[in-house]
């Protein structure tokens, strides 16, 4: 091993964290791996905290150690530094002070970092301590995403940036090493929306900047981008049209493309849609896993009393089944949950989906095509000549494709579907509202199940308070006189929420429900016969939520409506 490494461990071995056998491992650990960095190695073998190892390893060599969280470096000092030596050595300029730039690390052994940051700030260099993950965020917040990327864009002056007429920029596929820019800021957007679980990205221009947003969680996140990005966001636009196969010279009309792309070991499907607006084109992407990691229907979330009805009605033999809610509800993940759980040898599955959003084997998924016809209505003709035992079309739109799902359920098959309504009680009123006989629905609907999304919890960071009154809208007595708020932490981004439960109500057609729907009977008193049956309502399955620690009050009285 190198004579500084002997050094360093020798350094490790004052601090008091690590015994002879640690060193041992982790010397051994880089003769193993040539090509690991020490202090790769040290995390990796040594056993001990990054924040422990860089405290005492500052304290024994002389360096601050930094809280980034509570740092708020000057523009001027930020500036002391350009984005590619930033990203390079993974640093961030703190301060500058007679002359000496603080630089915060989390490398305390690296001189050839020190010396090549020396040369890029063109003045000495004094190394602070903080962890490598602390410093990654610092580096986002103040420089943005791909701050280096669009650095190299503008310095090489292969793009004409935009002006104020608003000309659109051309891409110079030639020009490799421009094009490796490009790529690498578009890829970062999107690898980055996918670390933190993004599911959609919104590129919007504005008068004054190209704003990012991720949508985590069903909320809408601000991301942090450089300042200049503006002067490159008909490139960047462009860029991504190219991915997706669209027209670039086309900036007068909405588009839709879809790129496919490989992101840490996993296939991504990214949905893009453009939009023209007043300061350009505004791109969405939504962004979908297709491995198949599919939600097992007893970790969806129900109830005892709903988790037996939806386990009867998927299973039937004949009927529909219809999932409701508004976009980006769930409805797709739930119905993939149902179709897994139904997926066995002896059942043959056939899909009308567009898109498909999640591939899954042992179906038989067939994508939605307008361009030469191919669309719900008949692909769902096809499907009966097909021998199908349950049968998936993505979203009942029109009375056609209603009609042929209840002929098809009529005819021998289990058909699940979506529809568009604020609850469960609402899809009868809307599939009479589209020209369907109600006689037809009353004979083959089996069940309506109603969902929404709310935020959930976070697990380290929530906290007990007691429930205030004011807030709960149930005729019956609370469960319990406290519940959980969120607070905020670093696990959870400081929302103080991570990740997503789902809310049901299921409805199921008895009798008395299919003579409702023959008179045809408004949602009110269809749900009225329901809750005296047992159902419970999206906000009283919520309550329920709430009271076990699962989410707040706030986030049900955001999702659900007051029943």
């Amino acid at each position: 091993m190198a004579e500084t490494s002997k050094l360093a461990l020798n350094v490790l071995k004052a601090t008091g964290l690590y015994t002879d056998d640690a060193l041992a491992k982790i010397a051994e650990g880089r003769v193993r791996n040539p090509e690991m960095g020490l202090v790769e190695a040290v995390l990796k073998f040594g056993g001990a905290k990054e924040a422990d190892f860089l405290r005492k390893t500052g304290e024994f060599l002389g360096f601050d150690y930094v809280e980034l969280e509570k740092a708020q470096p000057r523009p001027d000092v930020l500036q002391k530094l350009p984005a590619s030596a930033v990203y390079q050595y993974n640093v961030l300029p703190l301060k500058f002070a007679d002359g000496v730039l603080t630089v915060v690390s989390s490398d305390p052994f690296s001189t050839m970092a020190a010396d090549g940051l020396r040369l890029a700030a063109g003045c000495s260099v004094k190394i602070a301590l903080a962890p490598r993950e602390e410093i990654d965020k610092a580096v986002k917040k103040f420089y943005g995403v791909g701050a280096d990327a669009i650095e190299k864009m503008i310095e090489d002056g292969r793009y004409a940036v935009d002006e104020d007429d608003g000309s659109m920029s051309k891409i110079d596929v030639g020009a490799e090493g421009e094009e490796a820019s490009i790529v690498k800021f578009v890829n970062r957007i999107i690898a980055e929306a996918d670390r933190q679980g993004a599911t959609d990205i919104h590129i919007e221009p504005q008068e004054t900047e190209l704003r990012i947003r991720y949508r985590i969680d069903g909320m809408l996140h601000k991301v942090d981008v450089p300042p200049q990005l503006n002067r490159l966001k008909s490139a960047i636009i462009s860029r991504i049209k190219v991915m997706a196969n669209l027209d670039i010279a086309e900036k007068r009309l909405p588009m839709d493309g879809r790129i496919g792309i490989r992101l840490g070991g996993e296939d991504i499907d990214i949905r893009v849609s453009t939009m023209p607006g007043a300061w350009g084109e505004s791109i969405s992407l939504r962004l979908l896993a297709k491995s198949g990691n599919f939600v097992k229907m007893v970790d969806l979330g129900f109830n005892a009393r709903d988790f037996k009805v939806v386990d009867k009605i998927i299973r039937r033999p004949n009927g529909i089944f219809l999932v409701t809610g508004p976009t980006g509800s769930g409805k797709s993940t739930s119905l993939y949950s149902f179709l897994h759980e139904v997926n066995t040898m002896d059942v043959r599955i056939l899909t009308a989906e567009d898109p498909i959003e999640y591939q899954m084997d042992g179906i038989i998924q067939v994508q939605m095509n307008k361009d030469i016809g191919l669309d719900f209505a008949r692909t769902l003709r096809a499907f009966l000549r097909q021998d199908p035992d349950k049968i998936m079309v993505g979203e009942i739109r029109d009375r056609e494709t209603a009609e042929i799902a209840i002929n098809a359920s009529l005819t021998g098959h289990m058909v699940f579907s979506t529809l568009h309504t604020n609850d469960a009680a609402g899809a009868f009123p809307r599939m009479i509202d589209m020209g369907v006989e109600p006689f037809l629905i009353a004979s083959a609907v089996a069940g309506v199940m109603g969902q929404r999304l709310c935020r959930r919890l976070c697990p380290k960071c929530r906290r007990e308070v007691p429930l205030d009154r004011k807030f709960y809208d149930l005729s019956y007595p609370p469960e319990r006189e406290t519940v959980f708020e969120p607070a905020g932490c670093e696990d959870c981004a400081k929302t103080g929420y991570k990740g997503r439960r789902a809310l049901f109500e299921v409805l199921e057609v008895d009798e008395e429900i299919e003579g409702a729907i023959v008179r045809r009977a408004n949602a009110t008193e269809i749900r009225d016969i329901s809750l005296s049956k047992g159902m419970k309502t999206l906000r009283e399955d919520g309550w329920a939520k709430v009271f076990a620690g699962v989410t707040s009050v706030k986030e049900i009285m955001r999702v659900t409506e007051d029943q």
